[in-house]
């Protein structure tokens, strides 16, 4: 007996196990990918993407040659809350704990461009993250943290010109000239477009920001990276594997093209760009996708002759994902985390943030936080995951895995390409539509239990897991902020501040020169955020996204569900009976762009029979009433995600009392079980917690307005 293997012989084997042939056994992915259950080296027999080695064009296995080997990823934590005093405080123990870098998240107002006073923005300000108003907020945020050493990431798009203008003078007043800092600005507004939603300006507009600030920064700024194309977003908005990677590298490819018609050299700033990605639940194809990347990367960068290998290479931070974390079971996400971190690793990642696992209902506690931290630390230290490159390689699968995202992503790519590239993409809406599609046909393959999640849809346990978590005061926090402006605008130069922010109204209007040099001097002049994005907000205008909701993906899958069913019959009555379809507004309040939950409601609803209204993001509680009425809705359903719900939805309520109306208002989305009672004690009729069965919430609407509608 030679020991070798026989195909047909397992197949005989295999057969008799299941009594079934094994291409039962075929995974037919969201990636258009069907994985066999076996792999054997004829899957490997014309990969052409075999014969590569870390370190070298089109690293495939690894940007650097020794890999962690001669240094491990860097452990950078996502953090950023309440004030910048508060936040301080929370970075200076982390880096004491073992955290190598820090990384920034800012709030909302801030993203979108307006100080912690505007009236926008009542209940965002400090919640997702930490305020920043000027150079003294951004002043106080590094108090103590040496910014010559300290490597520093800001997840920063639609106010990227005022926060990087106010980091850099932050770090000259520190004593600290630009040419020494080092980090990472995110600066991918196209992605925005798509998912994220924190934009402010058109997309031509914030193109020519972008090219600004890659031409600044490689001409000022040499240890900074002027941009982190991000595929982070699109997965936790719901894109696939294959649309995360097509879609965040032809953003990078247009990011590129951008900087050259500034009149750049390539080898510039092409060594500075840098990628983030999601890594979620499907472990080697997440390893997998790691190594795609790099060697698309390398083919599209090829397109523009750079003379420098750096040029070519593909760097990326990446950070676990934040969707699959769950509300049920809550510890479980603490597994979820590390495997997820593992396969960062596996892919061979430079950076990672892992997430707390009281994350799908709140922000980290310093706990939570510490665990997160941890896991990382355990796998550098205890895992003997540093001592070999690209572990992987060689994989049957993982090998197959990578060549089949490479090849299905091209596709994607030219694609896009052919429409004449990804601004043109993005402005035509397909993007956008197909992540919509491929979220909504998520849910309905996790709400039907065909993809199982531990202690949602399977494995759940009748115990109620409380956990303590950590709540911002968003009126103090806002009261400080306010009181911190106010003394600012009475102690600066007025003069100072109208001459700068004149030069780069200027510079907007005449296209005429560079605009974060502009924002540089306005913020040193002690020009505020808020001032410095409403000064291009005059040239430029708001973008303002048109709600298109998916049809026919959620309904589809859901056709022959007995429950699904008598749903739609239960609709039915109603119609017959009232003559009049239950008419429902979904919608968003404050700056929360995050709206993967509320276009999956309003996709699924509207396949069911109700009648949708989706308003449009950012609105206040206000706008969504009056919007409300005009429409003669029966009930308001509130989409949020970002933890303004204690102060948006009790003044949604006010405002619709104020009108004499008798709408219903529900909320649904990352909402603790703690603010429940809260909520429902303010007149929300309902909560609809993560993990939530549309057609079960379906259901439950439908008891609610079942009365209303008979007594219209």
């Amino acid at each position: 007996m030679t020991g070798k293997g026989d195909m047909s012989e397992w197949k005989k084997l295999a057969e008799k196990e299941l009594k079934a042939s094994p291409d039962t056994l075929v995974w037919h992915t969201a990636e258009g990918i069907d994985v066999k259950p076996l792999y054997t080296k004829d899957d490997l027999a014309h990969d052409d993407l075999l014969d590569t080695l870390p370190g070298l064009d089109p690293f495939l296995r690894g940007p650097r040659a020794t890999m962690y080997t001669g240094r491990p990823w860097t452990i950078r934590q996502y953090a950023g809350f309440s004030t910048a005093e508060e936040s301080n405080i929370f970075y200076k123990k982390a880096l004491a704990s073992g955290q190598k870098g820090l990384s920034v998240a800012f709030d909302l107002a801030t993203h979108r461009g307006y100080d912690s006073d505007h009236p926008r923005v009542v209940g965002d300000v400090g919640k997702a993250g930490v305020a920043i108003d000027s150079v003294e907020d951004m002043k106080i945020l590094f108090d103590g943290i040496p910014l010559d050493k300290m490597s520093v990431s800001m997840t920063m798009n639609g106010a990227v010109i005022p926060i990087l203008a106010n980091f850099i003078v932050a770090g000259e007043e520190q004593g600290v000239a630009r040419r020494d800092l080092s980090g990472t600005i995110q600066n991918d507004i196209l992605k925005e477009f798509m998912v994220r939603n924190t934009y402010i300006y058109p997309p031509e507009a914030s193109m020519r920001i972008i090219a600004d600030i890659i031409e600044y920064t490689a001409n000022e700024m040499p240890r900074f990276n002027s941009i982190s194309i991000s595929g982070y977003h699109m997965q936790e908005a719901g894109a696939t594997l294959v649309q995360e990677l097509a879609f965040t590298l032809a953003d990078g490819r247009e990011y590129v093209r951008a900087a050259l018609k500034k009149g750049l050299d390539v080898d510039q700033f092409a060594g500075r760009l840098s990628f983030f990605f999601a890594i979620g639940m499907n472990f080697f194809m997440e390893a997998a996708k790691l190594r795609a990347a790099r060697f698309l990367w390398s083919r599209i960068m090829h397109e523009f002759s750079p003379k420098k290998a750096s040029s070519l290479m593909l760097r990326t931070h990446c950070q676990t994902s934040g969707v699959s974390l769950q509300e049920q079971d809550p510890y479980n996400n603490i597994v979820r985390t590390a495997y997820e971190a593992l396969a960062a690793v596996l892919g061979g990642t430079q950076s990672l943030h892992t997430n707390s696992f009281d994350e799908a209902i709140a922000l980290p506690t310093e706990f939570s936080a510490r665990i997160a931290r941890n896991t990382q630390l355990i796998l550098q230290n205890e895992m003997g995951l540093t001592k070999i490159i690209d572990p992987l390689a060689g994989s049957y699968y993982v090998e197959t895995l990578t060549k089949e995202l490479v090849d299905k992503a091209s596709a994607l790519i030219d694609k896009i390409e052919a429409m004449g590239g990804m601004t043109k993409a993005v402005i035509d809406g397909l993007p956008k539509r197909l992540i919509e599609e491929a979220a909504t046909a998520r849910q309905a393959a996790v709400d039907k239990g065909e993809e199982i999640i531990v202690g949602v849809n399977k494995f759940r346990s009748d115990e109620e897991k409380k956990i303590d978590i950590l709540e911002i005061d968003n009126t103090k926090v806002r009261a400080q902020q306010i009181a911190r402006l106010e003394k600012i605008k009475q102690t600066r130069n007025s003069r100072k501040v109208a001459e700068t922010l004149g030069n780069l109204e200027n510079i907007a209007r005449s296209g005429k020169g560079n605009l974060l040099e502009a924002a540089v001097e306005a913020a040193r002049a002690r020009a505020t955020v808020g001032e410095i994005s409403d000064t291009m907000r005059k040239v430029f205008g708001d973008h303002s996204a048109k709600p298109v909701v998916v049809k026919n993906i959620y309904g589809k899958a859901f056709a022959s569900e007995p429950e699904y069913k008598t749903l739609k019959q239960r609709l039915s009555d109603i119609i017959n009976t009232t003559d009049q379809r239950p008419r429902i507004m979904i919608a968003k309040l404050g700056q929360d762009g995050h709206d993967r939950g509320a276009k999956v409601i309003a996709s699924a609803f509207g396949d069911m029979g109700f009648e949708i209204i989706a308003g449009p993001l950012f609105q206040t509680p206000e706008e969504a009433a009056e919007m409300a009425i005009e429409n003669k809705v029966q009930l308001i359903g509130v989409s949020s995600l970002a933890a303004g719900h204690k102060t948006l939805l009790p003044e949604l309520v006010k405002a619709l009392q104020n009108r004499n109306s008798k709408i219903i208002v529900v909320c649904g989305g990352v909402v603790p079980r703690q603010d429940y009672e809260f909520l429902k004690e303010n007149g929300v009729a309902a909560v609809f917690g993560p993990g939530t069965n549309v057609v079960e919430a379906a259901g439950k609407i439908l008891d609610l307005l079942q009365g209303k509608l008979r007594n219209i």
